[in-house]
């Protein structure tokens, strides 16, 4: 699996017999001073070391090295590697699964160059260096929108003139499509249920956080929209925002498109709002407890939008079986959870309860949460999204 970022290659090698991670890393600082590789594999060996990088395709290389290499390597050659799934952010309207790539494929990559400039480019970078390490592989693209392509237009279309939608393909598309879809399937193993029997409401918080309604097995809608801007409060992006807003800052602040991107995208959401300096949770926690007014109100903001947002989607979809806490945040913050579902046991004829012990204990782990009078199953599940993109680089393998 290569997830080929702007100064950044991840990789994980698997074996598919048993779905065992036998290596993963990454090369990052690409082009930048200090270029490193952080290595390790199963037999657990792991090391970091300065690397003479300059781009993906150098990257890769260097990862190619590592895999065959007598000492660290897991395989003999580059030739025992069947399938290469690679992670492309955005494939508008024009590709809705994974897709096996070619000439086409990598045409609809560039097309959508202008919906998603900062990844789409360098995971085009990572297929093309990927053909060239990996020449007898079957190259893979699996896609973070595809996952939301089955919301229905009534759900992502804005309130926009249609010629828009029409021309320019202003719609909502959603991301972290791959986690969603990953926990989605998780949950159901563990419920030992059908997805396609089930209402489930999947929380992906990271430092970019989207929440997505699936009803039997689908995506009918998500958080996030025509770019990952929309939606939650984030680490450093606003989430939903009045639009006027922007126009006020350009007419009366004087700011211009980069300086509004920037404000936007890099400068608020928790990190803006508690202003302390970071927007790691950890730190606004400890600057909560500590006193500071600013970083409780941004606690407060960022559950507060969770909240509604679960409340939004047992409307829409007529209930919930389940609501799924994952990533970075959902997975290990026992108080984030609480606050998110804290009033939840008030919505009438559907009990949403967290069970205090099993939340502090429920961290990191695959495992129920709620308490034994909730009508509704509150679950933290790991997103393994490496995993996702070998399950379906290998369908496609396979098929």
């Amino acid at each position: 699996m290569i997830n080929a970022g702007s100064s950044s290659v991840k990789f994980t090698l698997f074996r598919m017999d048993d779905e065992a991670a036998l290596v993963n890393g990454i090369v990052e600082r690409i082009g930048l001073a200090d270029t490193r590789l952080n290595y390790k594999n199963f037999k657990g060996d792991k090391f970091c070391q300065e690397v003479h990088v300059t781009d993906t395709v150098e990257a890769v290389g260097i990862i190619t090295n590592v895999l065959t290499d007598d000492q660290y390597g897991i395989i003999d050659s580059v030739k025992d590697i069947s399938a290469v799934g690679h992670r492309v952010v955005h494939g508008g309207e024009k590709i809705t699964n994974s897709v096996i790539i070619d000439s086409n494929v990598k045409e609809i990559i560039k097309d959508c160059f202008m919906l998603a400039p900062l990844h789409n480019p360098h995971n085009l970078e990572g297929i093309e260096a990927s053909e060239q390490n990996f020449s007898g592989a079957l190259q893979v693209a699996v896609f973070d929108t595809a996952f939301h392509s089955t919301i229905p237009e009534h759900a992502y279309l804005y309130g926009l003139p249609y010629r828009l939608y029409h021309e320019d393909k202003i719609r909502r598309y959603g991301f972290h499509g791959i986690s969603h879809k990953n926990v989605s399937n998780e949950a159901a193993r563990f419920l030992n249920m059908p997805l396609d029997a089930l209402k489930l409401i999947t929380c992906h918080l990271g430092n970019g956080c989207s929440i997505t309604a699936v009803e039997w097995g689908k995506s009918v809608d998500t958080s996030m929209g025509f770019t990952p801007l929309e939606g939650l409060m984030m680490g450093s992006r606003c989430g939903d925002l009045d639009p006027a807003i922007v126009l006020y800052l350009i007419k009366h602040k004087k700011l211009g498109f980069e300086e509004v991107n920037e404000l936007l995208n890099k400068q608020s959401g928790l990190l803006g709002v508690a202003d302390i300096g970071s927007s790691d949770l950890r730190d606004i926690l400890s600057a909560k407890e500590s006193g500071k007014h600013q970083a409780d109100i941004a606690i407060k903001i960022f559950t507060y939008k969770i909240k509604k947002y679960i409340g939004a989607y047992i409307a829409a979809m007529g209930g919930a079986d389940a609501i799924v806490f994952t990533a970075g945040i959902g997975e290990n913050s026992p108080i984030i959870r609480e606050l998110a579902c804290d009033g939840l046991q008030r919505i009438n004829g559907l009990k949403i309860i967290l069970d205090p012990e099993k939340n502090i204990d429920g961290n990191n782990r695959l495992c129920e949460i709620q308490s034994h009078l909730s009508h509704v199953k509150i679950l933290v599940v790991p997103t393994n999204e490496e995993q996702e993109i070998a399950r379906q680089t290998m369908q496609l393998l396979q098929s």
